[in-house]
């Protein structure tokens, strides 16, 4: 989009969210450049990684903590993103469109984003809370603040108020100062990680936390800081009375959003200062202006870890690029799952981890309906399997015991070594057939295998037990993952991010890794499983398969593919004399109809036209697909099966008019049979001037893309797959292939365009669409294979665009996509998603410019047949007279015509006519049509052909290398007058290489007839 025009997104707040979404935006933004984004950042740094400010403390280097370098944002070019640091937005005028600053700049939005974040809470009715030695642990400059002052505190003690994460963080950073002779955390609570933990859990971790050498205080608020003259700390007063000396103090008691830009310019706000009010699309009270992360508030909760806020920017950068082609997406209860390393301590707890405490939040729909059908009065933990260390009704050593939850329909399983600090909890529905949520200390390795469980509500296969007792106790194994399980929460990396990195030659160590995707930077609780995916990494794997074509080539098709394209070859002279092995070849019925294919698929010329006729296969030879009786059958276009009623009532009395038998095909569209070869053109003329284009049924390319309704009227739907299917099928229409191609696209997992078993299929998911290729239905099915899952719908063309052509250029003759895909090197998904989606082979910027010039380059061919007098002349039934013969047996069957059914025998004559000529009393030749006719013949791969009318008889005549040719007209196998139209080719094998005549029909593809008599 041209300077301008594009949309002006303004963010407020350079924090981890606000970078996330300016990321993201301008990811999916890439293509169509609809949006110039400015960020005002009040921090004088760069976003950094707030989740990983205790290592600050070890380099004291705020670049390290930089989630992009400082040079990255003066290398987005063409404007598309401006940065200002050490400014602060003062006020938003949502009537103009203008966000003020604190140095009088106005700066003009039409898309403004709050990503403002939130503060650390300070206590303020606490006496003295602003004492000199009192902290926060919140930004690099609270760091900077925190070590210079603890730089004369040696011998002293540092108190931290606040058993969180943020309060355990703070005790870490204390210790590493190496200032404080004791370090004290304070909790009000009976333990420490009260949000994560239970109580079992929570003081397994306080033991450890203990003996690392840290005093941690449970049950006691404080009531007052004691100062003195100089208004320093001196002292912490508990509530109860108790007095202890420090003289340092760390709030890490939670954060606040920071609201107060948004409710002092008259945004809604939630009470108490509980951040911006957005509605399902994170939108404010004020229209284009939205919230994200830390200081938006989704149905009256404000979410303050960076998992739900990355979501938040991923859906909103999703809205504003792809709405107009998918459903928005709408937020949701966000994951609150977390992993970290917390000094020194593995904690983990994820999905509903209280269900069995505080009841669960939510339970699956079949849990639901079943516990709605039979009701619940309490239930006994889960008997486990004797022997196997498991037992529903007690403890027995380090075994599992199933928690008694007597109040809500939950089961618990508990597992807990006070050897090894091992603290395990799952939660699990009544039937144990889904898992909850659940807690882990110590072991976490399951962690990333458990989530996926969980947020995507998947019924268990396996007993509840299996899940404590298989875990694995040796360190983290990505083996079983799949490619989307989230490794890093923090940045939500996926497994298949990592390994695309590391394949594609982008990382090349683990530090690599986190520098270009991000993970293990945050929390950093993540590493070792990153690190474990980058060691595991398959190495790249290939097979060379020799495959010659036929005898004229010592080439398989996807070699010779190549040298075409490569040589710019146009003709089939021209390969003969570049790539086959006798350079005056005719070629055969095997590498001429592949040829045919390989230069249509390259150069897009008319089929019909006088080089390449006679390369084509009988129903390319026709623009229709023979049938049984010689008939042609005439499929329009009906893209994504959508038409409107005036084409419908046209093709209806086409099919009336022309007694066209007519049917309704699995693709989606019509197919009228029946239609003589000399009716084509006026046929498809109507056709045409009605806005209709060839369905290319006939040939080897783009059949159909199927879909349901989505969005347009099912209320299932959430996918525009109407929309997409009409754009693929009218982007690869005409496009021909190795065989036939056929696509479906559902809007949502009822599945009714039933996408996974076509060539490629779409499944539209909140988040785009799940993509699958290389099934197939017919004689042997093939379920697809999922290749990318969750593709933004601007993204689907480029994939497809890249898959399809590498089956064009690489796949065998005749071979479909299913067994293409199988016969690829290695594990065949696993190859096919590092070329096409990690450009593993530095081809996917040819593969889309290859597949542009094809889609550039379309014409309707039956439209163009008709406008060109040399192609129209073709259609007509005899060469040398307009007269015409009824050549068809017809009989009514269902109230339309078809064929009468063939003889079950083999009806062909056995007896030798060529003993005939010697009863003939006298011979002369014949005139049957003007030598003119066949001009040109020589330089033809097909020679000229022609059916001839002689009285009742029908002949074949043919010129092929300067000497005529003669048969009849009728394949003694099928009783259709066809052969004139059959490929002509040489046999190397034969001692005298005489020529053969190979007649292609529906339910025979070739056969040979044996020699031409000249």
């Amino acid at each position: 989009m041209a300077v301008g025009t594009r949309k002006r997104v303004v963010v407020v707040g350079l924090g981890m969210v606000g970078i996330s979404f300016i990321e993201k935006l301008l990811k999916l933004d890439a293509r169509t450049r609809e949006f110039d984004i400015t960020v005002i950042g009040e921090e004088k740094h760069v976003a950094y990684n707030r989740v990983g400010l205790t290592s600050f403390f070890e380099h004291r280097k705020v670049e390290n903590l930089y989630l992009n370098p400082l040079d990255w944002y003066d290398t987005i070019l063409d404007g598309a993103l401006t940065y200002r640091l050490n400014t602060k937005v003062t006020l938003i005028d949502p009537t103009r469109k203008t966000v003020t600053c604190s140095d009088g700049a106005e700066v003009d939005y039409d898309i403004l984003v709050l990503a403002t974040g939130s503060d650390a809470i300070l206590p303020r009715f606490i006496p003295n809370y602003d004492a000199t030695g009192v902290f926060l642990y919140r930004t690099v400059e609270d760091l900077e603040k925190l070590i210079s002052w603890s730089a004369s505190q040696h011998g002293a003690t540092g108190a931290v108020i606040g058993g969180g994460l943020l309060g355990l963080e703070a005790a870490k950073a204390l210790m590493d100062l190496q200032c404080y002779e004791n370090v004290k955390v304070i909790e009000r609570s009976p333990w420490v990680l009260n949000r994560q933990l239970d109580r079992d859990a929570g003081m397994m971790v306080v033991e450890q936390v203990r003996s690392l050498g840290v005093d941690v205080v449970l049950g006691k608020g404080v009531s007052k800081i004691e100062v003195d003259e100089e208004h320093k700390v001196k002292g912490i007063i508990y509530e109860n009375g108790e007095v202890f000396s420090c003289s340092t103090v760390c709030f890490a008691i939670g954060v606040r959003p920071r609201d107060d830009l948004a409710r002092q310019s008259g945004l809604k706000c939630a009470d108490r200062g509980s951040g911006i009010i957005v509605d399902d699309s994170l939108m404010t009270s004020e229209q284009d202006i939205y919230a994200i992360g830390e200081c938006a508030n989704w149905e009256g909760m404000a979410y303050g870890l960076i998992g739900p806020g990355v979501e938040m920017a991923d859906l909103l950068s999703f809205n504003l690029t792809q709405a107009k082609l998918h459903q928005p997406r709408l937020f949701k209860r966000p994951d609150m799952s977390t992993k970290l390393k917390l000094l020194g301590v593995n904690v983990a707890s994820f999905g509903d981890c209280f269900a069995d405490i505080e009841g669960p939040k939510y339970l699956p729909a079949k849990a639901l309906k079943a516990l709605n059908g039979h009701g619940t009065n309490g239930v006994n933990g889960t008997n486990g399997a004797n022997g196997n260390g498991v037992n529903g009704n007690g403890v027995n050593g380090n075994g599992v015991n199933g928690t008694k939850t007597p109040s809500y329909p939950v089961k618990a399983l508990t597992y807990k070594d006070p050897f090894q600090n091992v603290y395990k909890k799952y939660i699990f529905t009544l039937d144990g057939k889904y898992l909850l949520g659940g807690m882990m200390i110590g072991d976490t390795c399951d962690y990333v295998k458990l989530v996926p469980l969980v947020k995507n509500q998947k019924e268990l296969t396996i007993p509840p037990a299996e899940l404590i007792l298989g875990a694995k106790k040796d360190g983290d194994d990505a083996d079983d993952l799949d490619d989307d399980t989230q490794i890093c929460s923090c940045h939500n990396v996926t497994k298949g991010d990592i390994v695309k990195v590391v394949k594609d030659g982008t990382c090349k160590s683990v530090n690599d890794v986190k520098t270009c995707t991000k993970a293990g930077t945050g929390c950093g609780g993540c590493i070792p499983l990153v690190t474990s995916i980058f060691n595991k990494t398959m190495k790249d794997m290939g097979n060379e398969v020799k495959n010659n074509l036929c005898p004229h080539f010592n080439h398989s098709r996807a070699e010779l593919y190549h040298i075409v394209m490569v040589k710019r070859l146009k003709t089939l002279p021209e390969v003969m004399r570049e790539a086959g092995t006798d350079p005056a070849s005719l070629g055969c019925e095997t590498c001429k109809p592949c040829l045919g294919s390989i230069f249509a698929s390259l150069w897009n010329k008319h089929v019909m036209s006088k080089a390449h006729h006679g390369l084509q296969d009988t129903n390319d030879q026709f623009l229709g697909n023979i049938q049984r009786n010689g008939t042609f059958s005439v499929v329009p276009r009906v893209s994504a099966g959508e038409i409107t009623p005036e084409k419908l009532i046209v093709m209806g009395q086409v099919a009336k008019d022309y007694g066209l038998y007519t049917k309704i095909t699995g693709g989606q569209r019509i197919d009228m049979f029946g239609a003589k070869k000399q009716d084509l053109l006026e046929i498809w003329k109507r056709l045409v001037d009605a806005g209709m284009e060839s369905g290319h049924a006939y040939a080897k390319s783009l059949r159909t893309v199927k879909s349901c309704v989505g969005t347009t009227w099912c209320r299932y739907g959430i996918g525009d797959s109407v929309g997409m299917a009409v754009r693929l099928e009218e982007r690869y229409k005409s496009i021909r292939a190795p065989h036939k191609i056929k696509g479906g696209v559902s809007g949502c997992v009822r599945e009714c365009a039933e996408a996974q078993n076509k060539d490629f299929g779409l499944i539209a998911t909140e988040k785009g669409f799940n993509i699958f290729v290389a099934g197939n239905g017919g004689a042997s099915p093939k379920h697809a294979t999922l290749l990318a899952k969750d593709v933004p719908p601007t993204e689907v063309i480029p994939i497809l665009d890249r898959y399809l052509m590498f089956y064009i250029r690489t796949a065998d003759k005749l071979q479909r996509t299913a067994r293409w895909f199988e016969a690829l090197p290695g594990d065949s998904i696993t190859y096919l998603r590092e070329v096409i989606l990690d450009d593993k082979l530095g081809i996917n910027a040819s593969l889309e410019a290859q597949m542009q010039e094809l889609v550039d380059s379309f014409f309707d061919e039956w439209a163009e047949a008709i406008a060109n007098p040399s192609i129209a002349a073709k259609f007509a039934q005899f060469t040398n007279t307009p007269e015409t013969l009824e050549t068809m047996d017809l009989e009514t069957d269902r109230s339309q015509l078809r064929p009468v059914m063939w003889p079950k025998t083999n009806s062909s004559t056995s007896t030798n006519f060529a003993a005939l000529r010697d009863t003939w009393s006298t011979t002369t030749w014949q005139p049957i049509l003007p030598a003119s006719h066949f001009t040109g013949a020589d330089k033809l791969p097909n020679g000229i052909s022609g059916p001839v009318k002689r009285g009742d008889t029908q002949l074949a005549i043919w010129r092929i290398k300067g000497k005529y040719y003669a048969t009849q007209q009728m394949c003694p196998l099928k009783r259709a007058f066809i052969l004139s139209d059959s490929i002509v080719g040489d046999d190397p094998s034969a001692p005298s290489t005489p020529l053969h005549l190979l007649a292609a029909t529906q339910t025979q593809l070739r056969s040979l007839h044996g020699p031409l008599q000249e």
